[in-house]
């Protein structure tokens, strides 16, 4: 016969970290019923704040573009100068 573990459980020779199916179901459930009722209190920003924000982030992202672009050119046509020469 098998000797359980000090701190192991007294019922039968299940290990203390086992879940069964239903119990992995149920705190699913519970998981996506609290997250359901989080994102009801959040308080989310109206539709021309999104827009704005949104084409914010895109214009900044264009002008770091064109700036990193600019400067991979720069740093290019140094590198060209001094390992090629003048040409």
């Amino acid at each position: 016969m098998a000797q359980s573990h000090p701190g192991a459980p007294s019922r039968g020779n299940a290990p203390r970290d086992v879940v069964t199916r239903a119990g992995q179901q149920a705190m699913g459930l519970r998981f996506l019923g609290d997250t359901l009722g989080e994102l009801k209190r959040v308080t989310w920003p109206s539709r021309g704040t999104v827009t704005r924000l949104t084409v914010l982030v895109l214009a900044l992202s264009a002008a770091m573009g064109i700036f990193l672009a600019g400067v991979d050119w720069a740093f290019s046509g140094a590198t060209r100068l001094l390992v090629i020469g003048g040409g």
